[in-house]
């Protein structure tokens, strides 16, 4: 392995959603790739917000919560000119974030709404095979898991993980007690996010 150590960017944003949620899950999925993978990373995320130079720095940008999602307009134009440059963002619903960031989402990309991305995508298989998209790892609402997402110029720049709880299944095994199985599915996934940001892979 060679090169500087990659990590995850964290996005501190505002709204009073708490995008500080799920404490051991970036931790935890940084050590599985560097463990599962041959990618150098740090043990832990770096915390950013969305109009920091440091933004330019982690190719894998995440963001979390229960709660309200909302982005200042030098927010809206700083992400859409990260993204647009070659940036990957991955939003996690963590259950109750589904409306606001659609929305933002929606203010980011006014000429591109969200599109379930197809099974066939190399997100989906770029490391782990997922035919059937991505994994259920908590029950909500009943609604099966979806991976939505922002594609330009045929490049995925966007992720929306909805009814997944990607990132509960990322913490450590005696926060939600989850079976190993389901855990197990979750950190694949979360691989596979991080070496297709990493990589781009087509």
């Amino acid at each position: 392995m060679q090169g500087a150590a990659l990590t995850i960017g964290r996005v501190h944003y505002d709204g009073g959603g708490d995008w500080y949620a799920n404490p051991s899950s970036l931790p935890n999925l940084l050590r599985a790739v560097r463990e599962r993978t041959r990618l150098r990373t740090t043990d832990r995320e770096r915390v950013v917000r969305l109009t920091d130079p440091s933004l330019w720095e982690v190719p894998y940008v995440y963001m979390t919560g229960h709660g309200n999602v909302l982005f200042a307009p030098d927010e809206v134009r700083a992400l859409r000119r990260h993204l647009e440059a070659g940036g990957f963002l991955h939003a996690d619903d963590n259950y109750g974030m589904d409306r606001s960031i659609r929305r933002e989402i929606a203010r980011v990309f006014p000429d591109r709404p969200l599109a379930e991305v197809p099974l066939d995508h190399p997100i989906y298989r770029v490391v782990y095979p997922f035919p059937r998209g991505i994994p259920k790892i908590h029950e909500h609402d009943g609604l099966p898991a979806q991976g939505f997402g922002i594609f330009l110029g045929g490049r995925l720049v966007l992720y929306y993980s909805y009814q997944s709880d990607l990132g509960d299944g990322w913490e450590d095994p005696d926060v939600h007690h989850d079976p190993e199985a389901v855990r197990e599915q979750a950190i694949q996934m979360g691989v596979n996010l991080f070496v297709y940001a990493v990589s781009g892979a087509a």
